[in-house]
């Protein structure tokens, strides 16, 4: 098939190079003549493994190509996907949806021939009704379908997600929309991955609810990880116990900082700004978007603690800045709360990240990135295991630091807190034993799974009334 991805970010340009990959002819567009030139050089604006070897050999057999020309690429091509960003708006929770507006008002302007206007773009409940009002103004609806197709897309394991998919949800109001979206998933669908048709307006709350459910229950074990660390028991063991039940599962339970990245912080305050709308209170997410925010004061606070309220002229090192490993992905990460409120309590900053140094941080005082992980934990005083970069999982403790005393505060829980005692070494971010407490915390949790749902049922059948 033909293919149009608006849009070379992370969504248009990962999709649009998998989509290549199964055999169609896809064009990917941006306005940006400086990222598309980019592009056609093999030079890729985000870091995601495997993806620039996608990128080139679709580029080199000719089935990828990069345009900053959307009128004659639109006349090219059968499937139009919607690409851009819909970040959160400023001084308010809803989601800007100004750059998929115009694109919608761009097509609207070209479109000659039947095409299929598809939103990959995270969008609030109606957006698709939205887009299908603005191109109708000017063009017959037997020209055009608007379909719903969020993605499921992991920063970091795109690639995968993409061709081995937990499930591929199209919303489209027609049964030729629906059969040609099927088409064009069938390799995928031939391979097992589950195929949900549901309506437009269905397929753009799934997405909305899926990230907020997961954001939920990152949540949820950074609460439980509070309450360990006051009762001694080892936050790990908790995860492990609740995860094996299968209605709960393990996946998103690892204890650690705030949830960040380029989904979830936006993706929550758009429900939540959605629901209000349609006066439906949704105090479970709300209740995780402040529980969130919450999570880096008391990361802050634990910090002082570990360096006996002492931060001032303090050498701190962060090892890993980006919300998860496996990404450049900057977008909301805990770091970018935690370095500058650690400055301005005097303390100086180290930092080293597989991906580099940060432009954002190079704007700040007393914060210097370093080549290297000896060269950033030269001298500190303390060490913070801030992202879960394999390379910082095989650390040699003991003479990883100058100095004799110092302390880590591994965020991620890379490390076993028994082995760190028996080694002498300062291990400061979960406890550092397991007792019969654990089991009743447990018990306690999956009773309160069978709550939350009941809630959650209860609040969507309140948003749809």
């Amino acid at each position: 098939m033909k293919l149009c991805m608006i849009g070379t970010g992370y969504v248009g340009l990962v999709s649009g190079a998998c989509f290549s990959d199964l055999g169609n002819k896809v064009i990917c567009v941006d306005k940006d003549q400086n990222k598309i030139n980019n592009l056609k050089k093999g030079i890729i604006p985000i870091y995601e493994p495997g993806l620039d070897e996608i990128v080139k050999r679709n580029f080199i057999n000719k089935r990828l190509s990069f345009s900053s020309d959307l009128n004659n690429s639109i006349k090219k091509s059968d499937i139009i996907f919607i690409c851009v960003g819909t970040p959160t708006k400023k001084r308010s929770s809803e989601a800007d949806l100004s750059y998929v507006m115009n694109v919608a008002k761009s097509i609207s302007k070209l479109i000659k021939t039947y095409k299929i206007i598809v939103t990959k773009s995270t969008v609030p409940v109606t957006t698709g009704d939205d887009i299908e009002k603005i191109i109708s103004k000017k063009v017959s609806k037997k020209l055009f379908d608007v379909v719903s197709n969020p993605e499921f897309l992991r920063e970091g394991d795109a690639i995968r997600d993409f061709m081995y998919p937990d499930r591929i949800v199209v919303g489209a109001m027609t049964n030729k929309a629906k059969k040609t979206l099927k088409n064009l998933y069938s390799p995928l669908i031939s391979k097992g991955s589950k195929y949900l048709e549901s309506s437009r307006r269905s397929a753009e709350l799934i997405k909305y609810a899926s990230n907020a459910f997961l954001a939920t229950k990152i949540t949820f074990i950074n609460e439980i990880s509070n309450l360990c660390e006051k009762i001694n028991v080892d936050v790990e063991d908790i995860s492990i116990g609740i995860g094996l039940d299968k209605r709960i599962g393990e996946r998103f339970l690892r204890a650690g900082p705030a949830y960040g990245g380029s989904c979830f912080p936006k993706d929550t305050k758009a429900i939540v700004s959605t629901a209000d709308k349609y006066k439906s209170n949704l105090s479970v997410i709300k209740s995780v978007i402040k529980s969130n925010e919450q999570r880096n004061f008391l990361l802050i606070s634990k910090i002082k603690s570990i360096l006996n309220n002492k931060i001032n002229r303090k050498k701190i090192t962060f090892l890993g800045v980006t919300f998860k490993a496996n990404t450049d992905d900057m977008r909301d990460s805990p770091s970018l709360k935690l370095i500058p409120s650690l400055i301005k309590k005097g303390a100086f900053i180290n930092y080293y990240d597989p991906t580099g140094e940060k432009e954002i941080f190079s704007k700040l005082k007393n914060v210097t990135f370093s080549s290297s992980i000896k060269e950033a934990i030269k001298f500190s005083d303390l060490i913070v295991i801030h992202t879960e970069w394999n390379e910082f999982k095989q650390l040699n403790l003991k003479k990883i630091s100058n100095k004799k005393n110092y302390k880590i505060y591994d965020l991620r829980n890379l490390y076993s807190p028994v082995k760190m005692k028996k080694k002498k070494m300062s291990k400061c971010t979960r406890c550092v034993s397991i007792c019969h407490q654990g089991a009743a915390i447990i018990k306690s949790i999956v009773q309160i799974r069978e709550v939350f749902i009941k809630k959650v049922k209860c609040i969507f059948s309140m948003f749809y009334q």
